[in-house]
């Protein structure tokens, strides 16, 4: 078995793709045939960052080249993993199960980032697992010497049902739950390929500093156990500081900047309205891309699909005012309905305010989503996990940087820009008093 799973990680690698950010990138021929399918190449007309071009022109690049580089790293780490053991628990089938999972990570990912992120909708993850378990992507994952279901059940969504249904239709038995549970924990956990891969080339491409990783000593610092999945020495605590940090720079300067949060909110309340309007429907946003996004908006009413095109043209909400999240005060701010429905009465203060009228569909209420940067790694050589480490890292450092990334801005139509230059201390005394009583 360690022979086959060795093969299945080195035999037969001649396809090369070039890569920016990490060089010459291998795959099988019947790997490169996943990337030539049609449901991957919709993932190259998908900017990674979307709206984040307008504040960083370089990043341009997409969901396909991230994808590319999460199967290199994850191939680089399964490698490793396997010269250290882990072949005692792995199957050359998982093996190529996994570097499949891998590269279709991110197929159901929806166009332009984020923006619809807290929306009813499926999440990406069970749209990509659909995805893997349907023509052409069935038959080609098999071809690679993996299992579609298999496959789909490492990229599932962690609490969706249908994971452990997609492992019951596939050709593992009982004895390769573990095997399941390994490869998702290395897929999405605390030092995963995704997060290398993101990180350095957002950084990269939007040309800051702040997203580069040391992967070369990451990686040798990692050694695999079969239920947490990796764990690290204690010379892998600076990678594991390197790569918090990081993500949280990343989160302050470019994920979450004002410019990209106005852009993704517009995008937000529009395809919102249009949701419980019923103008468009969940299905209709499924599989589509930047492009389709914008012309499938176009079936919004005028308000709605105004606040789109204003996004397409580059004229995005200002800030009006930004104010610390406090969970236990601004509960229901937690939910993008309740926030949809407290800004027309937001737009009434305002409007008395700036003493002209201010409709709801020129105020959007700004919340960013949970991010986590908890690290349950388990130190091997100092017999405790992360947080009680001589990591600086300790549960209060992160919860602080967590808080203070949340920031709740209210974007107004660029039309009152002159009033929010001039009552900006007014309004912010308004907005802060109006949220004591919602």
């Amino acid at each position: 078995m360690k022979n086959d799973v060795h093969s299945a990680l080195l035999k037969d690698y001649t396809e090369p793709i070039r890569d920016t950010l990490w060089g010459h990138i291998y795959l099988t021929p019947a790997l490169a045939a996943l990337t030539e399918s049609a449901p991957f190449m919709r993932l190259h007309r998908i900017m990674q960052l979307g709206p984040a071009l307008r504040v960083y022109p370089g990043a341009t690049h997409t969901r396909a080249s991230h994808s590319i580089g999460v199967y290199h790293l994850a191939r680089r780490l399964l490698t490793h993993l396997v010269e250290e053991g882990a072949d005692a628990w792995l199957s050359p089938e998982g093996v190529k199960s996994f570097l499949c999972a891998a590269i279709l990570h991110d197929l159901g990912h929806f166009p332009y980032t984020h923006s619809l992120k807290e929306l009813p909708l499926k999440e990406h993850e069970i749209l990509t697992a659909d995805h893997i378990t349907t023509e052409p992507l069935k038959s080609l994952v098999a071809a690679t010497g993996g299992d579609p279901w298999f496959t789909a059940a490492i990229v599932d969504a962690p609490d969706d049902m249908s994971a452990g249904h997609r492992f019951e239709k596939s050709g593992f038995g009982k004895k390769h739950e573990s095997e399941l549970l390994f490869y998702r924990k290395l897929l999405s956990g605390a030092l995963d390929p995704d997060k290398l891969d993101y990180l350095s080339r957002d950084g990269r491409y939007c040309g800051v500093p702040y997203g580069a990783q040391d992967v070369d000593h990451t990686l040798s610092r990692l050694h695999p156990h079969p239920e947490r999945g990796v764990d690290i020495d204690s010379r892998g605590i600076s990678g594991v500081e390197s790569l918090l940090f990081s993500k949280y720079l990343m989160y302050r300067t470019v994920y979450w900047h004002r410019s990209v949060r106005s852009a993704t909110a517009m995008m937000k309340k529009a395809i919102l309205g249009g949701l419980e309007s019923k103008r468009i429907t969940g299905e209709e946003l499924y599989n589509l891309d930047d492009q389709g996004l914008f012309t499938l908006a176009e079936k919004l009413d005028k308000p709605l699909f105004t606040l789109v095109d204003s996004v397409r043209s580059g004229l995005l909400f200002t800030v009006a005012a930004e104010i610390p999240f406090d969970e236990s005060a601004y509960e229901k701010l937690l939910f993008v309905h309740e926030r949809s429905r407290m800004e027309e009465s937001l737009a009434a203060e305002y409007s008395t305010l700036f003493k002209k009228p201010l409709g709801a569909d020129a105020l959007i209420i700004d919340l960013p989503e949970p991010v986590s940067f908890e690290c349950g790694l388990y130190v091997t050589d100092e017999d405790c996990f992360f947080a009680d480490s001589t990591s600086a890292f300790k549960s209060g450092l992160l919860d602080a940087l967590v808080k203070s990334l949340r920031i709740v801005r209210v974007f107004v139509d660029p039309r009152f820009e002159g009033e929010i230059k001039t009552l900006r201390e007014e309004i912010l005394q308004i907005t802060q008093k109006w949220l004591q009583y919602i």
